[in-house]
């Protein structure tokens, strides 16, 4: 996905359309998707999906629906919008369509009175409607055709920053696993990392213990420099067909996957993300070796989460990050992987992508339940908390 500093404004349910499965990274199926417009000039907010299942459940789709009233109203909606994904035509009678008209009465019951009229939108695997509307000029029997959506101004807009759908949810989050015989490799450079980390605490050598911080964060250097040099070598023509994990050795990935469940290490990596403030990057060093560890994560989030000093991803910076974790997850024993998996989850988040954060942040759990820094990451999603940037008065958000 490209850099959350993109501004993305309402013309029109067309366009409106055409930009709902780039903000998702994958086309929605048997989904109820609500889009937060901003005033006063329809910036679109938060994007937030939930299967349609849920939404239409007679027990529970009314409270689904308040909840994401809640946190559309947190995100400073002014008018919200509902498409519903499922091959099904609202507008006919009948058992076909129940859940989808069950679906569309709960957000409605919810939503009117705080989000103004609900506006609901139908995109089927052949065409898109409105739900309500009866001409058939205007949205004719079987809906207009999808093509309609290929060819317009913000998927153009989308396209040229880099941006890709994805078929479905799953291949939008999967993460590359390497091969079994690069994934051996990669468990035996972790396990000799962590043997001298435990001989380090075993004897109490803080001087060892603070070395092996150290080479962390240089493997971590280290990875980051050969992705984004691979990558300025795809965008010039060369080397561009090898994928980002063939750049990174199966050693040093496993370096990584035992340096990340140091705090202090998985903290200097946490603020090497923020670009551009002195502070926070005077920090790392500190950080990693085990001082002010508590002070330097407690700034670094406040750069992400606050809107007062909070400041948007630097796209090259965080898009390089990413490409390591996703290695270092993929390399790495399956189920061990939580430092990995939350940092990605925080990135996710950071930049406005709540699909793949929230993947990625039960991917983290369900590896470590009690992992600290994944439980206030949830904490954060499950209040509907954008980030700090997108927050700020007089920023922009798409």
């Amino acid at each position: 996905m490209p850099g959350m500093t993109t501004t993305i404004r309402a013309r029109g349910p067309r366009e409106l359309l055409a930009y709902v499965p780039f903000r998702l990274g994958y086309r929605p199926q048997d989904s109820a998707v609500l889009v937060s417009l901003r005033a006063p000039r329809g910036r679109v907010g938060l994007v937030a999906r939930v299967d349609l299942d849920d939404l239409a459940d007679l027990e529970h789709g009314p409270q689904v629906a308040r909840t994401l009233v809640a946190h559309l109203c947190s995100d400073g909606a002014a008018r919200a919008v509902l498409v519903v994904y499922a091959d099904a035509d609202l507008r006919a009678g009948g058992a076909p369509a129940a859940r989808e008209r069950a679906a569309v009465e709960h957000w409605t019951d919810a939503a009117e009175g705080v989000l103004g009229t609900p506006e609901v939108w139908v995109v089927t695997a052949t065409g898109y409607h409105a739900a309500d509307c009866p001409d058939a000029a205007c949205c004719p029997a079987g809906g207009r055709s999808l093509e309609d959506l290929e060819s317009t101004e913000v998927g153009a807009h989308m396209v040229l920053a880099g941006a890709t759908v994805a078929t479905s949810r799953a291949h939008a989050t999967s993460i590359p696993v390497l091969d079994a015989v690069d994934r051996r490799r990669a468990s035996r450079a972790a396990a000799r990392s962590r043997a001298r980390r435990e001989a380090a605490l075993a004897t109490q050598d803080l001087e060892a213990l603070a070395a092996w911080r150290a080479e962390g964060l240089v493997a971590w250097r280290e990875a980051t420099g050969l992705v984004e040099r691979h990558r300025r070598a795809a965008e010039a023509g060369v080397d561009g067909t090898r994928g980002v994990a063939a750049v990174l050795p199966a050693v040093l990935l496993g370096r990584l996957e035992a340096a990340l469940e140091s705090v202090p290490v998985r903290d200097a990596v946490l603020l090497s993300f923020v670009a551009g403030n002195e502070e926070l990057a005077s920090l790392t060093a500190a950080a990693v070796a085990g001082e002010r560890v508590e002070t330097g994560t407690a700034s670094v989030l406040a750069g992400i989460v606050d809107p007062e000093v909070g400041l948007p991803p630097e796209p090259g910076r965080a898009r390089c990050a990413r490409d390591v974790l996703e290695a270092v997850a993929g390399a790495g024993r399956r189920g061990a992987q939580a430092p990995a998996l939350t940092l990605l989850a925080l990135l996710a988040w950071w930049d406005g992508d709540g699909v793949v954060a929230t993947d990625r942040l039960a991917a983290a759990l369900a590896a470590d339940r009690g992992y600290r820094l994944a439980l206030l990451v949830e904490s954060a999603l499950e209040a509907g908390l954008a980030p700090g940037w997108a927050r700020s008065p007089g920023r922009g958000a798409r």
